[in-house]
């Protein structure tokens, strides 16, 4: 996979696949953080004095065109925090789109409308990515939070064009997530959380060949303490998921893999924020209690694991953080990887959301803007956006 950096750019039409879906107030953008992290890219291809067209979706829909998921607003942000003018298309495809494109001087910037407004983009169909590409000379992929997606400009395009690179938000986070899955420093200690086993059962399967420990927390957690024979109470637990819980324990145990799990912890009699918190000082949780954050015990024992870590991988909140009463296991699991002089990587939209509500996001090594793409890839899996990128590489050597 090349960079931006490795091929040349000036005055050349250069197609920027960005994530650019962001929330929005009506015409205002309340969060414009996946703008601000494509900047890098942008003012570098800006700089080199191409011509840059970027495309991005924004909501789900569903291939109609939407007026309140026009992406207009989002170039006006762009716009400001560029502090140069950034056009926004009529359409993301067509002639007028092509004549817009061919208008365009060095140094331009022209946002392309909803790509979502097509249904042809999410179906990857070939005519759509090579309409695409008609309006490219370099493609560039900046939009790893979509890279898991088939999608025609993720993916499809690459055939259509001569030269398609990664941006750097892209390269940065394949570095990273790489750097965990080989030649990462050890003691790693890998923290995972969330309310499924079910949804972490492939990168769970993959930690446990790199990992020295796995932390875990969330409702999670119950499904592996009722594998033990522990009382639960009304904890959420996955019955399904039991035998395979026993079996991930098993693996641990034969590959000398520390699974640590909640031996304290924050109990309701219902699932509500309201609901009075109280702290079971034991493993076993009592009848008509639901636990919903690890207890003070665990914290620190969690907190003396992460100290101690060369490499750290943090993917899932320990409780309901969202619910003030529930959020301490989360909040301390934040401050010990922001504290840590290790290799910090923090993935996953409640783990970044909790690391951003603890201030300390400037602290840790890596924060991935991912999500789903950053899961699909410590689970080992072949991103397509990724591999469209490596396939073309391939071809050009």
């Amino acid at each position: 996979m090349q960079s931006i950096n490795q091929v040349a750019l000036t005055g050349k039409r250069v197609f920027i696949r960005v994530d650019f879906n962001v929330p929005l107030d009506g015409d205002r953008v309340t969060n414009n953080s996946r703008i601000t992290n494509a900047l890098p890219t942008l003012r570098f291809a800006i700089d080199a004095g191409a011509k840059v067209v970027l495309a991005s979706h924004l909501g789900r829909p569903k291939g109609e065109r939407k007026p309140e998921l026009s992406l207009a607003p989002v170039a006006k942000e762009l716009q400001r925090l560029l502090d140069r003018p950034v056009a926004i298309a009529t359409d993301c495809v067509g002639a007028d789109v092509e004549a817009q494109v061919a208008a365009m001087k060095g140094g331009d910037v022209l946002l392309l409308e909803n790509l979502r407004f097509h249904a042809e983009e999410e179906k990857n169909d070939p005519k759509f990515a090579a309409a695409l590409g008609r309006l490219a000379d370099v493609y560039v992929n900046d939009a790893f939070g979509t890279a898991h997606r088939a999608h025609a400009s993720t993916a499809g395009i690459v055939d259509h064009v001569d030269t398609a690179v990664a941006g750097f938000l892209m390269q940065r986070e394949v570095d990273a997530l790489s750097g965990l899955l080989a030649g990462a420093k050890h003691p790693f200690v890998a923290i995972v959380g969330g309310a499924k086993v079910s949804d972490k059962i492939m990168l769970l399967e993959n930690l446990l060949e790199r990992v020295d420990a796995i932390l875990v927390g969330g409702a999670m957690a119950y499904t592996f303490l009722k594998a033990q024979g522990h009382a639960v109470g009304t904890s959420r637990v996955e019955e399904d998921k039991l035998d395979l819980a026993k079996s991930l324990l098993e693996k641990a145990a034969a590959k000398n893999v520390a699974i640590e799990l909640p031996s304290d912890h924050v109990v309701a009699a219902e699932f509500s924020e309201t609901a009075k918190a109280e702290t079971i000082a034991g493993i076993d949780i009592p009848d008509g209690k639901m636990g919903l954050d690890i207890g003070p015990f665990s914290r620190g024992r969690y907190g003396d694991r992460i100290i101690q870590a060369a490499t750290i991988l943090w993917n899932g909140p320990m409780g309901v953080f969202e619910w003030e009463a529930f959020s301490a296991g989360t909040m301390s699991v934040a401050e010990a990887v922001a504290n840590s002089p290790a290799i910090s990587v923090v993935g996953g939209g409640d783990s970044v959301a909790a690391l951003m509500k603890s201030g300390r996001s400037e602290d840790v090594t890596h924060v991935s803007t991912g999500g789903g793409a950053s899961l699909e890839f410590l689970e080992g899996k072949h991103l397509p956006g990724i591999a469209a990128l490596d396939a073309k590489a391939a071809r050009s050597a």
